[in-house]
């Protein structure tokens, strides 16, 4: 006797997905659901929109960008880990930048991609994460392990990206809750690390490696 449930199709894989760019975000979504067993449940413009989102449409993986308003899309990987622990996240950028990569890891990412990747790559990632698998783009993998880690604190890369806008030592004292000196020995260790000629400089340097 045949079971009446083995002819019910299998359940499509839900999706979140996080970008900021509505053309972007709308091509993706329509892309990933050609996929047959893919289905884009939740959608979110900003980054502190993920949460929210995650909460209203129960999603199996997050396809989060990067660099969002609100917060950015590492810091969102790691609030969706604490609340929902079983949901898979795979980590999309424009900028292939090796201290994104490592910083994807430390969230809990399962997947770092280039979004100019074939959405076929894509829609196979979210397979293999599902499959328990780590997914990361092999070129980002050879440029980080060659870049080395981040040689700044976390103090540091707070003074630097206090400095981003051009503060003054007084400003991002007032800002960082620090003394001037010590907002001056920051920038000063900063710069040497990125070997850097100057605060912007070091501000430049640190953010196309990623590390900010």
């Amino acid at each position: 006797m045949t079971d009446p449930c083995d002819d019910q199709p299998a359940r499509k894989v839900r999706l979140l997905l996080a970008e900021d760019q509505s053309m972007v975000r709308e091509a993706l979504a329509a892309l990933l659901g050609l996929e047959p067993d893919l289905e884009v449940v939740a959608q979110a413009a900003r980054g502190d929109e993920v949460v929210a989102a995650a909460r209203e449409q129960p999603a199996d993986v997050a396809l989060l960008d990067i660099e969002m308003p609100g917060i950015s899309g590492l810091d969102a990987a790691a609030l969706l880990r604490a609340e929902f622990p079983k949901m898979k996240v795979v980590i999309l950028t424009t900028f292939g930048r090796p201290g994104y990569l490592r910083r994807a890891m430390e969230c809990g990412a399962d997947a770092f991609l280039v979004k100019d990747a074939p959405a076929a790559q894509l829609a196979d990632a979210v397979r293999r994460v599902l499959r328990g698998e780590r997914v990361i783009d092999p070129v980002l993998a050879a440029a980080a392990l060659a870049d080395g880690a981040n040689p700044l604190t976390d103090r540091e890369c707070d003074v630097l990206r206090a400095a981003a806008d051009g503060s003054t030592n007084a400003e991002i004292a007032a800002a960082l809750q620090l003394s001037q000196g010590t907002v001056r020995n920051y920038l000063s260790t900063a710069i040497q690390k990125t070997g850097a000629r100057n605060r912007a400089e070091a501000v430049r340097t640190a953010g196309d490696k990623g590390w900010l």
